[in-house]
């Protein structure tokens, strides 16, 4: 199967409200439609994980990360423009996202992915999708689609052919709290 076809199917997949597996800019991710309530819920189902701890999203770019964020402090498009490594920024004030997706303070996670593959994703679908490791909350998270558990890659309900092979270990994003009063805090280096 070629990526087209891989991303179309992904694509169709969340858009039936389902939860994928996929290669993202960092590790491979659990992900699905983040404005869909019921499949983040799912999501915290196969991750036997408590829904009060946020999730992370995807963009494929800087307009449609403000479809999310009420107001995205100028610094965040500094940061966004020379991270040299992949960067999660928790943006308060998020919006047009499943309310079970959000900390309990309302803000959120997003990270615009550079990455070929889960951008093309991002963009095919138009909107924020959920990013979260692929594993049970709790254990290690598989630095390659080898170190993925059974229980997970039976769990979703479609799983990307797409980056399988690789072997190269990838590592999580930096994780950057931005306070709407400016304030940064370096949450994972």
């Amino acid at each position: 199967m070629n990526i087209e076809e891989d991303i179309k199917q992904a694509v169709e997949v969340m858009r039936k409200g389902r939860v994928i597996l996929y290669p993202t800019d960092t590790i491979w991710g659990i992900g699905c439609d983040a404005a869909n309530e019921e499949a983040v819920k799912r999501v915290y189902a196969i991750k036997k994980r408590d829904d009060s701890k946020a999730l992370i999203c995807l963009v494929d770019s800087d307009n449609r990360l403000q479809r999310y964020v009420d107001d995205v402090p100028n610094v965040a498009w500094n940061l966004i423009e020379y991270a040299t490594k992949p960067l999660t920024i928790i943006f308060d004030h998020a919006k047009n996202l499943a309310p079970n997706l959000l900390a309990e303070d309302g803000s959120v996670g997003i990270r615009v992915t550079r990455e070929d593959f889960s951008r093309q994703l991002c963009y095919r679908f138009q909107k924020a999708i959920v990013s979260t490791s692929a594993n049970v909350s709790g254990e290690p998270s598989p630095a390659c689609f080898d170190e993925i558990s059974e229980e997970i890659k039976n769990a979703v309900d479609y799983v990307v052919k797409s980056r399988q092979k690789e072997k190269t270990k990838s590592v999580p994003s930096s994780i950057i709290k931005l306070g709407s009063d400016g304030e940064v805090k370096i949450i994972r280096k």
